[in-house]
């Protein structure tokens, strides 16, 4: 295939450039979005559905078509099509400024949700809506991490949110119902009313214990555990209802 030069700069829109850096040279070609993964698990195998341009550049945004001697000195051919897979195959894909904003604001929000989710006024014991949150992120100084999924961010932007924002937030209690035999009462029970915040009953009967408390949400894996190991499957722990939701 002969290798049209394009007629002045291109205008990226919705296009994936995916970058290979060799022979101390960098090459780049540009893709539709989204096809760039499809071609690398196999759902696309057409490579003129995957490229946008089908070229090979040393700069797509400058419209800058890679020379045929840095092609054949690089990869050893001319071959676009050849070329076009070793860099599909090896290449970074690149995110451009405005898609990178995007997804960085998409990936805020949904930060902002889950916290508003998570967390409740003290005061109120009820949930603040995302928009206040919002604001809160943003007086704390947080900032989003490229890379990192936003569930992964929710603690750090809580932590942050308790030190550094004027917003009075804690995490929503959990309310759980905990059931062991009455012989490991003994053995059990100081160990798990300790992860209590609150305790809203503590019963014995004749076979079984049950205690109803309110805890951080992050005790419940301590509980799990403590009920796994040492009831041997004969305990049982139940959530009842996160305490922003009781009595609404």
């Amino acid at each position: 295939m002969v290798i049209q030069q394009p007629s002045g700069q291109i205008k990226l829109t919705n296009v994936s450039i995916v970058r290979l850096k060799k022979g101390g040279k960098r090459f780049e070609i540009a893709c539709y979005k989204n096809k760039v993964q499809e071609y690398r698990s196999g759902v696309e195998t057409d490579l003129d559905d995957v490229l946008q341009i089908a070229n090979v550049f040393m700069n797509v945004s400058k419209g800058e078509v890679a020379k045929s001697q840095d092609l054949q000195k690089a990869f050893g051919t001319t071959d676009r099509d050849t070329i076009v897979k070793e860099i599909l195959k090896k290449g970074e894909l690149q995110v451009g400024e405005k898609e990178r904003e995007h997804d960085l604001s998409s990936v805020r929000r949904e930060i902002a949700t889950l916290v508003a989710e998570k967390c409740v006024d003290p005061a109120t014991q009820r949930p603040y809506p995302v928009g206040v949150i919002d604001k809160a992120m943003t007086e704390a100084g947080f900032s989003v991490k490229p890379g990192k999924t936003a569930k992964a961010q929710v603690s750090e932007c809580i932590k942050l949110l308790q030190t550094e924002s004027k917003l009075p937030i804690q995490r929503a209690r959990m309310r759980v119902k905990v059931t062991i035999p009455a012989a490991d009462v003994d053995k059990l029970r100081s160990k798990i009313l300790e992860t209590a915040e609150s305790v809203e009953k503590d019963g014995q009967g004749a076979d079984e214990w049950e205690a109803v408390m309110l805890i951080d949400p992050g005790q419940f894996r301590v509980i799990n555990e403590l009920l796994q190991k040492e009831c041997k499957g004969r305990g049982r722990l139940e959530t009842l209802t996160f305490a922003a939701t009781a009595g609404s």
